[in-house]
């Protein structure tokens, strides 16, 4: 009983330390914060699957396939460098990690395929697993790919960045730059137009 009052106790203490804030995103985690969160993470992941090696052969193939994926589905979130610096991440609570630093390239091959199937509770992270095989190997790519980002070239990221998704916005101002420059169009792209429809 007294075990069970001093668990409580803590649990209060630590959620009163934890909302003493209030429930904005704004202000930065602390250090402790940090620190605390990234070992809770450790240690929440079953033992089996930080054991768990990387059965995606690292060749060129995964890796761009890992890159592709990576910018269509996470850079959102994780910015096509892995470093987080995106309107997204920078206002997820926690932010963003970078994927890029020590915190999460020191974790295994099978603790980063864990996260990316089963997500993060508390955090932005979302489960992405499919339950199939060929979506494991995706997350196996990914994994490959987590690993590459502290080298990305520019070439890469630039590639990278065709690959992102688009609004539909944005789609149709590069439709009108690709038309302009085949000549198919007189107008320059985002030209303004007078409310009689005519150029200024």
């Amino acid at each position: 009983m007294a075990l069970l009052a001093a668990v409580g106790l803590v649990s209060l203490a630590v959620g009163a330390w934890l909302f003493a804030g209030g429930i904005s995103t704004q202000p930065d985690p602390s250090n402790l914060e940090s620190t605390v969160a990234r070992r809770l993470r450790s240690w929440m992941i079953p033992a089996d699957a930080h054991r768990r090696p990387n059965p995606v052969p690292m060749t060129r193939e995964a890796l761009d396939a890992g890159m592709e994926h990576f910018a269509d589905h996470c850079a959102v979130c994780h910015a096509n460098d892995g470093s987080g610096s995106i309107e997204m991440g920078e206002n997820l609570y926690p932010r963003s990690p970078d994927l890029r630093a020590p915190a999460t390239q020191s974790l295994s091959d099978g603790a980063l395929f864990y996260i990316i199937e089963e997500g993060v509770r508390l955090t932005g992270m979302p489960g992405w697993t499919t339950g199939t095989q060929d979506g494991e190997l995706e997350s196996w790519r990914l994994v490959h790919f987590i690993r590459h980002l502290p080298e990305l070239t520019d070439e890469e990221r630039r590639r990278m960045e065709k690959l992102n998704p688009r609004s539909a916005e944005e789609w149709r101002e590069e439709q009108e730059v690709e038309r302009f420059l085949a000549g198919e169009d007189a107008s320059p792209p985002n030209a303004v137009h007078d409310e009689h429809g005519e150029h200024e």
